[in-house]
């Protein structure tokens, strides 16, 4: 295959694996409702955390807290993702306005991700992304992952971020 041709593909490919959103992005998806459970916290999840906070701190910006209410929220959504098969923002203004609800966030934003093997493989994938990196070095105070193994062993990844 030449070079022409397999240049569409591959940007195709960069799109689906991963993406980041923030307040204002609307979805034509019905509404759902939020199944929160706060499950378990991967050693994955804590390395994706640490390394966004030393790249926040390495650029002279406050740390994030953890925060179990956005924990929950984004597991709802990697779970959604591990069970429809794909990486989405799909109901993110449902995540969204319910942070505001019930988290006192002024201000949302997620990163997703999928297929990624370990924390700095999908940290670095953000990082090389304007948008993503954007957010992962927004005006945020707290922040939460979750990450999710499908069966087929590939990970899915929700990060959202919080400004109270």
């Amino acid at each position: 295959m030449k070079l022409l041709t397999k240049l569409p593909i591959l940007a195709l490919l960069a799109v689906l694996c991963y993406s980041c959103t923030a307040d204002g992005i609307e979805d034509n998806v019905d509404a759902i409702e939020l199944s929160l459970i706060t499950p378990e916290t991967k050693t994955i999840e804590i390395q994706v955390l640490e390394l966004i906070n030393d790249h926040r701190a390495s650029l002279g910006l406050n740390t994030l807290s953890d925060m179990t209410v956005v924990k929950s929220v984004a597991f709802s959504h990697t779970d959604y993702m591990v069970i429809n098969n794909e990486v989405s923002h799909a109901n993110f203004y449902v995540r969204s306005d319910y942070l505001k609800a019930n988290a006192g966030a002024s201000r949302v934003s997620e990163n997703v991700a999928y297929g990624y093997s370990s924390a700095q493989s999908v940290v670095n994938a953000w990082l090389k992304s304007d948008a993503h990196r954007a957010v992962i070095e927004g005006d945020f105070t707290n922040f939460d992952v979750a990450a999710e193994v499908n069966s087929e062993g590939k990970w899915y990844y929700t990060n959202i971020f919080i400004k109270k």
